[in-house]
């Protein structure tokens, strides 16, 4: 191993290294005793490590002969994801521990989990794809189910394992058929098989293949069975992390994987992804009508959201990948405040998902009704809040891409999904009188929801700076 490969995998390494650590202290020092601590621990080197990939980053180095590459769409990946995984954190460890559920197996797997994200939206290979991806699914099925004494959980693990190990099949035989007609797995080898004259046919089948794979790690119709029984089951900590920072990998890998094996094909890839996206976007939207419990809610909004991220990569320009990346920069902290707000709602000290439960919350804590409604705006896109943005961005991608049908789909969709959204707004303020949910037991959970609702507002000046980083980051991925 090169000086290069060690600099291209040193954030991965120091994370493996610090994953090792906790496991060895806890083992000597008592188990779930000193959890609370690692929880917060981790969270802290996730934040340091994200800041020290975003400050000291530049240029694209590739290492192990191409298998990793560490380009500007990586490191804007990979901070994403350490930072939504760093909330997650910050917010599950007085939620777990009230409930007696947090244990020192959860930091650990959280950090296994983001060091194979970290790998997947850094792959420039098809092996490295799969180890990372691996790596990350193999994680997320454990703390699916860390709620041993449920039945749902165990449930939802186990329905995510069998699915998961579906996909992956589906996937690897993607993975076989694209080898066997490029005889390579790396990606500029398999973007040189495609010649002007057309792609072959069999590395069509094989990007089919690739592509129903990553569908289902991204929940996109119709690959998206696992997604409402695996949020509700799980602990809602675990549900969080789910609707966060794994999609932001996947999303990434996904667009690494096709500007990347396949940038001469964008007329094959183009269709597949348009009708992922129409399907997920019109399947979320009509299933979470009716949906009483807010997380199976919050799923099927996942799937739809999952479609407008994929409307972005459609439209095969630069615009559409950056488009793609400031999306899912907004979604994810929609999401963060959205599941803060669940994790802080509770009645007579017990969880409570119900959305009838919510009922007339202004009249008991106004501040928290109102953050919750800024969010439930943004996630239905209405104007002027940053989700309103960030779905402009993808639309116009489309259009920008010659996909107006696409497009149109997308702003039908988006309307249906207002109701839903707007529904829970209306129960807040004007539902009927119920018993009231407990005030300000999480106040860890309430920040995250406030300081959410307040991004969704600031935000709309300029972004933060994340759209010209998005811009340089989409550069350094399409040619």
């Amino acid at each position: 191993m090169t000086a290069t490969d060690f600099s291209t995998v040193l954030p991965e390494f120091v994370l493996a290294l610090f994953a090792i650590l906790g496991l060895v202290i806890v083992a000597y020092a008592g188990k779930d005793r000193l959890a609370p601590l690692l929880t917060w621990v981790t969270a802290a080197v996730f934040t340091l490590t994200a800041f020290w990939i975003g400050l000291n980053g530049g240029g694209t180095t590739a290492g192990f002969g191409g298998l990793i590459v560490d380009d500007a769409f990586g490191r804007f990946a990979k901070v994403t994801v350490l930072l939504s995984a760093a909330a997650v954190l910050i917010m599950s460890e007085a939620y777990m521990e009230r409930r007696g559920i947090l244990r020192f197996e959860f930091p650990v797997l959280i950090v296994l989990a983001v060091i194979g994200m970290m790998i997947m939206v850094s792959a420039d290979d098809l092996m490295s794809l799969y180890m990372g991806l691996e790596l990350q699914s193999l994680s997320l099925y454990i703390v699916a189910a860390l709620r041993r004494d449920s039945v749902k959980s165990t449930e939802a693990g186990l329905k995510y394992f069998v699915l998961g190990a579906l996909s992956s099949g589906m996937l690897l035989y993607g993975a076989s058929l694209s080898y066997g007609f490029a005889g390579t797995t790396s990606f500029d080898g398999i973007a040189s098989a495609v010649t002007g004259e057309g792609t072959p046919l069999g590395l069509v089948f094989g990007l089919a293949f690739l592509c129903a794979g990553l569908a289902f790690k991204v929940s996109a119709a119709p690959f998206h069975m696992w997604t409402p029984d695996v949020y509700e089951g799980s602990p809602t900590p675990v549900t969080t992390f789910f609707a966060t920072a794994p999609k932001v990998a996947a999303m990434a890998l996904f667009a690494r994987l096709l500007y990347g094996a396949f940038p001469d094909a964008v007329e094959d890839w183009q269709q597949v992804l348009g009708i992922l996206s129409v399907a997920s976007m019109f399947l979320g939207s009509i299933a979470a009508v009716g949906q009483p419990n807010i997380k199976r809610l919050m799923a099927y909004s996942s799937i739809a959201h999952m479609g407008y991220g994929l409307m972005g990569l459609a439209s095969g320009t630069v615009f559409g990948v950056q488009a793609m990346l400031i999306y899912m920069a907004i979604y994810v902290t929609m999401n963060l405040g959205t599941f803060a707000f669940v994790m802080s709602t509770e009645r007579d000290g017990h969880p409570v998902t119900d959305i009838a439960s919510l009922s007339m919350l202004s009249a008991r804590d106004p501040l928290r009704a109102l953050a919750m409604a800024l969010l439930l705006f943004s996630l239905a896109g209405v104007p002027p809040m940053l989700g309103f943005f960030g779905k402009v961005g993808v639309l116009y991608a489309a259009v920008e891409g010659g996909l107006v049908w696409l497009a149109i789909a997308g702003v039908i969709a988006s309307v249906v999904a207002a109701y839903y959204y707007i529904r829970i707004v209306y129960l807040m303020y004007f539902g009927p009188e119920i018993e009231p949910l407990d005030f300000d037991r999480a106040p860890v959970a309430r920040t995250f929801v406030l300081a959410s609702a307040l991004v969704m507002l600031l935000g709309i000046f300029n972004f933060f700076g994340v759209d010209s980083i998005a811009a340089g980051a989409a550069a350094a991925l399409v040619p």
